[in-house]
């Protein structure tokens, strides 16, 4: 090199420049956030008012609001709605966050919140318990699945922790995977000689908020709303890993609890969520693209973009599950893959996926 000259450094391509969101600064960005807040309490305005039994607003407005009525309708209301309502803005939420943390964690556009074995293990601890123990209700399967996701999380996290460079994202990955596959083959065999446990099994894994009562809201609110307070917090360090965990560790942070505070995030979101409706697709790996689109990768404002986008699709889902084939009702699992899968499909097609 000539002497005298200097290097440049390498042009950044627009492939690899972060994507600026939508909503451009702070001030778009809050009243985005304002405009979800009312876009969710819409969701939850059809959610009460519309299902299988037409019911007139103005009688729903007297359901909610004079504690004395009687009528079927306002049972229906009061008892089945309101408290399905709250549960899919609980699960919405939690599947919506959750997702945010495992794709800002392992940097990975596919990533879901199943990938830590979430699902597989509450999944196999279900099936063990209507074997084993005669489990059959929903409120039941709650405390089993949650425990099952619990500790599905924790042997990913032992065994990606054994590989090399310890518990990196694609350590935690393979692991993920690996346990996932495990576990589903365990169910598989168990429900294949077992036909009891495949009926009941079968209601729960398809994914719904049908059948649910307050009660089960309850057990897993507590869950859920550790698990959003450890996602904001964990938001800020998601910024910093996104620079590559040796500038991350450069600026002062520090990696093993910035990981260990997002597993835990994604552990309670997901197992919770999972244990409460069972395993809901799509939420957890569409939900975050649409929000980083209006966001940018800024994680402070993804994670609650992401969690009401979650609450809100879920509960559209859930409506639109009632009125397509009334008298019946489709679960808000199998309506959610009939629209997400084309969805996530367009968005590919739309544009490449930007880099995490």
């Amino acid at each position: 090199m000539a002497a005298g000259t200097t290097t440049r450094p390498a042009a950044v391509t627009a492939d690899q420049a972060p994507r600026a969101g939508l909503l451009g600064g702070s001030a778009g960005r809050g009243g985005g956030l304002l405009l979800l807040l009312g876009l969710v309490v819409l969701a939850m305005a059809l959610s009460v008012a519309v299902g299988a039994r037409s019911i007139g607003l103005g009688t729903v407005w007297q359901a909610l609001t004079d504690s004395t009525l009687t009528s079927d309708e306002a049972v229906i209301v009061r008892e089945l709605r309101v408290p399905r309502t709250v549960l899919g803005v609980l699960v919405g939420l939690a599947l919506g966050a959750g997702g945010a943390l495992m794709q800002g964690h392992t940097r990975n556009p596919l990533g879901d919140p199943g990938l830590l074995g979430v699902a597989a293990g509450a999944s196999f601890a279900v099936v063990l318990a209507i074997t084993l123990l005669g489990v059959g209700s929903p409120a039941e399967y709650v405390w089993f699945a949650f425990g099952g996701a619990l500790l599905g999380s924790i042997v990913v996290f032992a065994i990606g922790s054994r590989g090399r460079g310890g518990a990196t994202p694609v350590n935690l990955a393979l692991a993920g995977t690996a346990l996932t596959y495990l576990l589903y083959a365990l169910v598989r065999a168990v429900l294949i000689s077992d036909q009891q446990t495949l009926d009941s099994f079968r209601f729960w894994v398809v994914g719904a908020l049908a059948g649910r009562d307050a009660d089960v809201a309850w057990q897993v609110g507590p869950f859920i709303a550790v698990g959003l307070v450890l996602a904001l917090v964990n938001s800020p360090a998601l910024n910093t890993l996104a620079l590559g965990e040796d500038v991350a560790r450069g600026l002062g942070q520090r990696i093993w609890l910035a990981r260990g505070t997002g597993i835990a995030g994604i552990t309670l979101l997901t197992g919770a969520a999972t244990a409460a409706c069972g395993p809901i697709a799509f939420v957890g790996l569409v939900v975050p693209h649409v929000a980083r689109s209006l966001t940018g990768p800024d994680h402070r404002w993804l994670v609650p973009y992401a969690a009401l986008l979650g609450a809100a699709l879920l509960l559209v889902a859930d409506v639109i599950g009632r009125v397509v084939v009334r008298p019946g009702e489709l679960q808000v699992g199998i309506v959610l893959a009939l629209v997400g899968a084309p969805f996530f499909i367009a968005l590919i097609r739309r544009r490449r996926l930007a880099a995490l």
